[in-house]
């Protein structure tokens, strides 16, 4: 068992934290919404702190998933932040999506302090949170990842190393760029079943049988087809995303034009008034009355 700190508790920290305590860990929540992290210990029977710095105090590992660069700077720097309460070994786990600045950044700090910190962003969305399958991609020095993976192994299918720091934000930029992609042609292929008076459910039975097959083909042609998006991975988030791989591919000089593409696509559902929808609602555009 270790003691751990976990900031954050919005739809994917609130189960990872519980998967966490589940697993036996001594675990301290925190969030910006003290109801929230105050529910989550009446829940699980952890503690619940006023500050990340509170959090963080006599943490073996710290994690945090938060919502952007602003955001995971608060929760790390200043008096009330994590790497003031943490102690000289201490490992900070990033499982925020965020740029390869910040983490470059939060690296730098954190190793001034003498702590590690592994940047660990996940895909699996909300339902893979709450049932411990995460992907974790990861980056940083090895020997702070190897520590670390135990601990989160709670929540996660794969977790892998990919290489130094960054590079786990790096490789969830590629996952983001690969689901904009799928997304769109899905929405597109459904839309044209409809449009030729096929049977989607029975299209995608079938051709998700063959090469055109995917989790986003697998998990969400059926409220797709139905028009239900109150679930899952916001627009917001996504856009939020893009603009990172889309800043980053501008810095290491990588083509991403389909990728532009989409972005500009879920511009136009956030202008529908889906920024909260999550991110199979590419479809509304292609039937914007239904």
């Amino acid at each position: 068992m270790a003691k751990l700190a976990f900031l954050g508790l919005g739809v994917m920290g609130y189960p990872m934290a519980g998967h966490l305590k589940a697993a036996g860990h001594d675990v301290c929540v925190y969030n910006r919404t003290a109801a929230k992290a105050e529910a989550w210990a009446k829940e699980h029977g952890g503690q619940a702190a006023a500050t990340p710095r509170e959090a963080a105090q006599g943490a073996e590992f710290v994690m945090a998933c938060v919502g952007n660069d602003d955001d995971l700077r608060a929760v790390c720097l200043g008096e009330d932040g994590a790497f003031a309460g943490m102690s000289t070994g201490a490992c900070f786990v990033d499982h925020t999506t965020v740029s390869a600045k910040v983490t470059s950044e939060l690296y730098t700090a954190a190793s001034d302090a003498g702590l590690g910190f592994v940047d660990a962003p996940v895909s699996g969305g909300q339902a893979g949170a709450e049932n411990g399958v995460l992907s974790v991609m990861c980056g940083g020095e090895e020997s702070q990842y190897n520590k670390a993976e135990p601990i989160m192994a709670a929540y996660a299918r794969i977790c892998r190393r990919i290489g130094e720091s960054g590079a786990g934000q790096m490789t969830k930029m590629c996952n983001q760029i690969a689901i904009a992609g799928l997304v769109q042609g899905l929405s597109e292929a459904l839309h044209f079943a409809q449009c030729a008076g096929l049977d989607g459910r029975d299209v995608v039975e079938v051709i998700s049988q063959g090469a055109a097959g995917s989790w986003q083909m697998a998990n969400r042609h059926e409220t797709m087809l139905d028009g239900a998006f109150e679930h899952g991975f916001a627009v917001d988030w996504m856009r939020k995303d893009l603009g990172i791989c889309l800043s980053t591919g501008d810095e290491i000089g990588a083509s991403l034009p389909v990728t532009a593409l989409v972005d500009q696509f879920y511009k136009d559902v956030q202008k529908m008034g889906g920024g909260r929808w999550d991110t199979s609602s590419l479809i509304k555009r292609l039937t914007p009355k239904d």
